[in-house]
């Protein structure tokens, strides 16, 4: 890999993507792009629920272009695809990706990517989750739950800290502490490759068949 290459990030707001792309920035390869889903309308990134705002607003902290697709699931890997030809041209030679160890995951994306030079990468691939999410927090980043699943954790637990305290809360529950069975989804809003903490504002809980989401605005 050729680490003068400019990359992309895939980026969902989340600690996963968030450890990925600070993993990246220290080896040194130049990270130039955010890469979002978000749903047909635009109006929602897909899975965490977050309005375009909201990350685009991230990408300013991060000091980087955000470049995103809209897609229904029907959809979503036509435009993925497209998107990665975008990216392509726009001069991104690296993919980071922010998967830890659903097989499934890896090869979805080794699979859109492959029409493309894209080279993938995943720095954070096969590393124990409790190493993963306990080294996030002791960087300094600071993330809160605002995506749920209603049918595994109570809707109380949005708006919480992502930090050791509730590490071990949701591991005394029996609830993966890393959330890779889509139990909750987080969003970041300081740490260490971010130029200031984001400022928002909570709006009110939504919730979308089994899954509770913390609406955020800009504040």
């Amino acid at each position: 890999m050729n680490k003068e290459n400019n990359a992309f990030c895939s980026f969902s707001g989340g600690k996963d993507s968030c450890l990925a792309l600070h993993r990246a920035l220290k080896e040194g390869i130049k990270v130039k792009y955010l890469f979002t889903m978000f749903k047909e309308d635009g109006q929602r990134s897909r899975g965490h629920g977050l309005k375009p705002e909201i990350i685009k607003k991230q990408a300013e902290l991060l000091d980087m272009d955000l470049i995103y697709g809209e897609a229904t699931w029907e959809d979503y890997e036509n435009v993925f695809k497209e998107k990665m030809c975008l990216l392509e041209k726009e001069g991104a030679k690296i993919g980071v990706f922010g998967d830890i160890d659903i097989d499934d995951h890896r090869e979805w994306v080794v699979k859109a990517c492959d029409h493309t030079e894209i080279e993938v990468y995943h720095p954070i691939w096969q590393e124990s989750r409790r190493k993963l999410i306990e080294e996030f927090v002791d960087l300094g980043f600071k993330a809160i739950i605002v995506t749920l699943n209603g049918d595994v954790l109570s809707k109380d637990y949005l708006g919480r800290v992502f930090d050791k305290t509730l590490i071990k809360e949701f591991e005394q529950l029996g609830i993966d502490a890393c959330g890779e069975n889509g139990e909750f989804h987080t969003i970041v809003i300081d740490g260490p490759i971010f130029k200031e903490p984001l400022k928002f504002a909570r709006k009110d809980v939504i919730k979308i068949q089994n899954y509770y989401m913390l609406d955020l605005d800009l504040n």
